[in-house]
């Protein structure tokens, strides 16, 4: 079987099906972080975060391209110090000829992805967006248009026009965070215990009645006090999400809801396998000549004592 060279812009193109960059958040900043996208690619890690120590282990590895969750450059950079942290991994990236890239909240949002894997690993059922896409101020047609466009002349490619706009502007199940029920009805605490068994984790802390009755929970992947009033407006009765602040737990307990925070670093690092997985399976499809690999290195920075 003949393999086809693999360039850092088939590759943006297959993860732009997985998650196309039109779906993200007006203020996110995602696809290619640092590049240039004609470099052949024959090796990729898929990691959450482009740290320090990913990035040096993927250049010690000869790594192609890594592509993380969270952006590498997320605000504008008015300098690049090498002395600073972020500057110490531009630099090192640059050297090595280390292509980064990004999907964010594209791949919160999409179908299928980290909202829905995080709801489904938890027992929810029936799902739908806790916030659909088109019920996002910046979700316009014509800006999805443009932004797709503008990608597809950087990126060459003219099935991105047709395999991704018409998926971005029509999915209903596209949107941030999801809703579901359980199969089981349970009350409060033993729901929190059941997340904490079925995400494998260290601990989990929760407010509100522990008693109360549940049947239906909302999720938000990464930080998501920002969705609490969607939430509060909704008919489910927990919220699970990371980074929930005191004044979080104070609303819900006033509103006879609960809440149950996973961290940011447990409710997002479960893509990171996922995604691996489907771009293995694509760029087997499409003959191409790379390597996929999760990176093995990550853990959740908090220490649990």
């Amino acid at each position: 079987m003949c393999f086809m060279t693999t360039t850092v812009s088939d590759m943006v193109s297959l993860l732009d099906k997985v998650a196309p960059a039109g779906l993200a958040e007006d203020w996110d900043n995602v696809g290619l972080q640092i590049g240039d996208f004609r470099r052949p690619v024959q090796s990729v890690w898929v990691a959450l975060d482009p740290s320090l120590e990913v990035v040096q282990a993927a250049c010690r590895e000869n790594i192609d391209l890594l592509i993380t969750h969270h952006p590498l450059i997320f605000r504008p950079l008015n300098s690049i110090d090498y002395q600073t942290p972020t500057g110490m991994i531009v630099e090192l990236a640059i050297k090595n000829h280390l292509a980064v890239v990004a999907a964010h909240t594209n791949l919160d949002s999409v179908a299928g992805g980290i909202n829905d894997i995080l709801a489904r690993r938890i027992g929810l059922e029936d799902l739908r967006p806790l916030v659909p896409t088109d019920q996002l101020k910046h979700f316009q047609y014509d800006e999805i248009k443009d932004r797709v466009a503008a990608q597809k002349r950087i990126q060459h490619d003219q099935q991105i026009e047709y395999d991704v706009l018409p998926l971005v502007a029509h999915n209903p199940q596209h949107g941030i965070g999801r809703i579901g029920y359980l199969e089981t009805g349970m009350d409060l605490k033993s729901f929190a215990l059941m997340v904490k068994k079925k995400l494998d984790l260290k601990s989990v802390k929760y407010a509100g009645n522990p008693a109360l009755p549940i049947t239906k929970a909302a999720v938000c992947s990464g930080s998501g006090g920002g969705l609490l009033a969607n939430f509060l407006a909704s008919d489910a009765h927990v919220y699970v999400s990371g980074d929930l602040r005191y004044h979080d737990a104070r609303d819900t307990e006033a509103s006879n809801r609960g809440i149950i925070d996973i961290g940011h670093f447990s409710s997002e690092y479960i893509i990171v396998a996922e995604l691996t997985d489907r771009l293995k399976a694509m760029v087997a499809e499409c003959h191409l000549d790379a390597t996929v690999d999760a990176c093995k290195l990550e853990k959740d920075p908090f220490t649990f004592i």
